[in-house]
């Protein structure tokens, strides 16, 4: 198992722990599913009002899609699979607030989480970035959802400046990003803290809240994300480019924290 959900009965609140962190919990294509299915479990699960979702360790919340899973493309140029289309909660419709405990690095891929949890907490440590255009890759997905929860011109910078730069913990609270926070031995327990306040209120008015919360976004974010499959496919360099210039990432620079 890639993936750990652990549900306290006495106060409502589960956790989900992406479990890869020699792998700095990147997905793969096991993480993927296990996410889906435990997303569609917890609809379910009527003991579990309210969800934490984490990554095990200090030095990465999450670091989108593993460089070692190999995804089989259908070879007609209108349809492409993307496996981390269906990690999400609401992607899977469940409607139980669902708070991010973000500790250390989140990049890439690990938008599609952050992009469907209801608010985040982040660890004074915490870093946020995405490298797609450093190794010629259009961030798509992934810079829809940040600026559904960041000012443009910040989800902007963030999307276009690859590697070069990070965006720190204290950045991300300043601009809205995360809403709290934490030292590092304080983010579960801050998480926690609010999960457990949601999780004693009535459960059908908290998840009518998200429910009307998220349909003040929905229409245009959908919108924007049906136009992503198209513009990855315009805009991506070719597999063996992008493991060229993933490959030099050592001989780089050290990004600039701000």
């Amino acid at each position: 198992m890639t993936l750990k959900v652990d549900r306290d009965k006495a106060t409502g609140v589960a956790v989900v722990t992406l479990d890869r962190e020699h792998r700095h919990n990147a997905v793969d294509l096991a993480t993927a599913a296990e996410l889906g299915e435990a997303w569609r479990e917890l609809r379910f699960a009527e003991e579990v009002r309210a969800v934490v979702l984490t990554g095990a360790g200090t030095a990465a919340f999450c670091t989108g899609i593993d460089r070692g899973v190999e995804v089989q493309q259908p070879a007609s140029p209108y349809s492409a699979d993307d496996p981390l289309i269906a990690i999400g909660p609401k992607s899977c419709d469940l409607w139980k607030p669902v708070i991010a405990a973000v500790n250390g690095m989140a990049c890439g891929g690990a938008f599609y989480l952050l992009g469907e949890s209801d608010f985040l907490i982040a660890s004074e440590t915490a870093t946020f970035f995405d490298p797609h255009t450093t190794y010629g890759m259009v961030s798509a997905y992934e810079a829809v959802y940040m600026a559904q929860r960041m000012p443009f011109g910040e989800a902007a910078r963030m999307s276009l400046m690859g590697t070069a730069e990070r965006l720190s913990a204290r950045r991300a609270y300043e601009i809205g990003l995360v809403s709290e926070l934490a030292g590092p031995e304080e983010l579960l327990p801050a998480a926690l803290r609010a999960a457990q306040t949601l999780a004693g209120f009535p459960t059908e008015a908290v998840q009518g809240t998200v429910r009307a919360l998220w349909s003040a976004k929905q229409a245009a974010l959908h919108q924007a994300l049906a136009q992503a499959p198209a513009l990855i496919a315009l805009g991506n360099l070719p597999p063996q480019r992008q493991a060229e210039l993933f490959a030099d990432r050592r001989t780089a620079p050290r990004p600039r924290l701000r």
